[in-house]
């Protein structure tokens, strides 16, 4: 956009009032460079004024009434400045540069503001619907982070009670599968034990240097006539010691049966068939337990 002539003529005359009330509030201060701070300071106060007024900062009122009334302080500076030096001429000429520089300052900025540009009543609503847009986001995003902590506490939560789950199922699975392991080795070592238990114990040699007539002495006494069995009892005796020593034993026979008998039942009428002399109920607890310690085999805690 071009600028209208009229600014070109009110910045020279600014340029001019400037240098001339500079040089008469510093020559009425009568104080070197302070004086002329105080000039200084009224004219960047002037400009900067016109400044506002052109963007209109603030009130419509506000910018205008500041500018006239800082025109008119410098103004009547001058004033005094050609009442103290006793020039009429510059007493009114003075002021007179002043006051028309701000006159055409005000046609000037009339002149450089767009005609389609926004009343301050237009540009207040909008800058109040960005007001309200932006209080909106802001709101909006901190109560996602609120929702997303919130969120973050409950996930850290549950993921606590799953360990401690965890934890604990992992205690119960080692315990069980020591509990199993037991299990196995005591039914390994059973026939073992049973075996040794039907072995004759061996006599233990006589190394001591004792005398012939202690190690001829008998360690038991003799059986009498009275304590001696029957012919038929002691031959029932043998004859059933020899048949339990032949047979299997009732664990060895259900784990046989179980291994190739997938039902208990059948399983129990086997070795009823085979041992008659077994008692049912025993032998179907074997069978059971077996058929246990099988299935913790298969699952791999054997």
């Amino acid at each position: 956009m071009a600028r209208p002539r009229v600014f070109y003529g009110a910045a020279t005359l600014a340029g001019l009032s400037l240098i001339w009330s500079g040089y008469a509030i510093t020559d009425l201060m009568e104080s070197g460079p302070f004086g002329l701070s105080v000039a200084v300071a009224g004219d960047i106060g002037w400009l900067t004024v016109l400044w506002a007024e052109y963007k209109r900062i603030g009130p419509r009122w506000a910018a205008p009434l500041a500018g006239w009334a800082i025109a008119l302080g410098v103004a009547l500076l001058l004033v005094l400045h050609g009442a103290r030096a006793d020039s009429a001429a510059q007493a009114i000429a003075g002021p007179f540069v002043v006051i028309v520089g701000k006159i055409v300052w005000s046609f000037a900025l009339s002149a450089l503001r767009d005609p389609a540009a926004l009343t301050p009543e237009q540009e207040a609503e909008i800058h109040g619907v960005l007001r309200d847009s932006e209080y909106a986001a802001r709101l909006h995003e901190a109560t996602r982070r609120k929702e997303q902590r919130e969120a973050e506490a409950t996930i850290e939560r549950i993921q606590q009670q799953a360990r401690i789950t965890a934890a604990r199922d992992r205690a119960d699975f080692e315990i069980t599968l020591e509990r199993l392991e037991m299990r196995a080795e005591i039914e390994r070592q059973s026939p073992f034990a049973l075996a040794m238990s039907d072995q004759p114990i061996a006599p233990i040699a006589n190394t001591d240097h004792e005398p012939e007539q202690i190690a001829n002495t008998p360690i038991t006494p003799p059986i009498t006539p009275a304590s001696t069995p029957p012919p038929a009892l002691a031959e029932h005796a043998a004859t059933s010691a020899n048949i339990d020593r032949e047979q299997p034993s009732i664990a060895d026979l259900a784990r046989e049966h179980v291994a190739n008998t997938p039902n208990n039942t059948d399983a129990v009428d086997a070795i009823c068939a085979r041992r008659p002399d077994a008692d049912r109920q025993s032998v179907a607890a074997a069978v059971r337990r077996a058929r246990r310690n099988a299935d913790g085999m298969k699952g791999g805690y054997g």
